[in-house]
């Protein structure tokens, strides 16, 4: 099982502890219509921690429950942040539900007609790596004669992999889960700032203080020291603070995020192409830099700015000359500007002709 990381863990546990948070990630990010079958003014939190028949403390993560109909359906989120993917997750959600299971009929928290609730297992993980574990139980086990196919078990999760969601740029609008993603994905302070501005519009009402003051602290103790490592930070009290410190340090932090993401591509490509050669590796780790630059174009451009860079980035390979779109993108005004950047620092022989031709735009 891969190390836990309780900061940010509790980081997380802190913001799903509210109920905007969890109504949020249900109506963005569950695949089909049944979700507007939920009456979501109803979600409250169950007990997270259980005791099973062997009395081994067993401390699970958020669970909340919502009206669907007369009956209550439970939404398990398990919130661990594996620093690498755990190839026995579809395992440990069997485990969890059924414990879950337990304690409510010891509670004969039953439905109206007697029987256990459904129960939506979600998984959210944000980790650098492409998430490769078993989303169901079946693969998990050996083949085993035909007679026992219906005792096989067939227990599932619903993957939400932060990086690849945020990356895609097809997020839904206003969502607070949405917003907290695209942090995640986040390698520069622009883009940061943007994203605390519109948390700083979004969560002005009085019953929304508490959720603005729980990213508050996520921002100090978990997202700052993780992306500023070895940066003393002062005690924020408020998003605005928040904000107003990404401002200030601007210019001086933007060099850091932008080489830890690059670095990052690098090194994850390098791993990936050990055993596939050196030459794959470098370019799976410029394939990755290239993917952090699409996201941020997305983002910050649109998605038909970022579709125009995607077949020139692809032409790029040297390292360094990302690495100099990276300082463009925040600095340059439009996306018309972005890809005259993109034609006269990723230009090669031919690139250079149809420039001189008439493709200065």
């Amino acid at each position: 099982m891969s190390k836990r990381q309780p900061t940010h863990d509790s980081g997380y546990k802190l913001l799903f502890a509210h109920a905007a948070m969890v109504r949020d990630l249900l109506r963005g990010f569950m695949p089909g219509a049944w979700v507007r079958e939920l009456d979501l003014d109803t979600l409250e939190r169950a007990s997270g921690s259980y005791v099973s028949d062997d009395l081994r403390d067993r401390a699970d993560d958020i669970i909340w429950r919502v009206r669907w109909g007369q009956d209550w359906l439970y939404v398990y989120l398990l919130l661990e942040f594996q620093s690498s993917v755990d190839p026995w997750m579809a395992v440990r959600i069997q485990t969890y539900i059924g414990l879950l299971y337990q304690d409510l009929i010891r509670a004969e928290q039953l439905s109206v007609a007697g029987r256990l609730p459904p129960v939506l297992p979600v998984v959210l993980y944000n980790g650098a790596s492409t998430w490769s574990a078993a989303e169901t139980l079946e693969p998990l086990i050996e083949p085993a004669p035909s007679v026992l196919e219906a005792y096989r078990p067939r227990q599932g999760y619903l993957l939400l992999d932060e990086q690849r969601i945020a990356n895609t740029g097809a997020l839904p609008e206003r969502n607070l889960s949405a917003a907290l993603f695209q942090l995640e994905a986040s390698r520069g302070s622009a883009a940061a700032m943007g994203i605390v501005r519109a948390l700083i519009d979004w969560l002005q009402a009085p019953e929304q203080l508490g959720l603005r003051h729980a990213f508050t602290i996520w921002f100090g103790r978990v997202f700052l020291p993780k992306r500023l490592p070895g940066v003393e930070l002062p005690p924020l009290s408020d998003l605005m603070e928040v904000y107003q410190m990404l401002a200030e340090n601007l210019e001086s932090w933007t060099d850091q995020w932008k080489r830890e993401g690059l670095e990052q591509g690098l090194e994850q490509g390098l791993e990936q192409g050990l055993e596939q050669g050196l030459e794959q590796g470098l370019e799976q780790g410029r394939e990755a830099a290239r993917r952090m630059l699409l996201g941020q174009v997305r983002r910050r451009f649109g998605p038909a700015i970022a579709d125009q860079s995607t077949a020139r980035l692809a032409r790029i390979r040297d390292l360094d000359a990302l690495e100099a779109l990276g300082d463009q993108l925040l600095i340059l005004a439009d996306g018309d500007a972005w890809l005259r950047a993109v034609r006269e620092i990723g230009a090669g022989p031919a690139d250079d002709e149809q420039t001189s031709d008439g493709a200065s735009g």
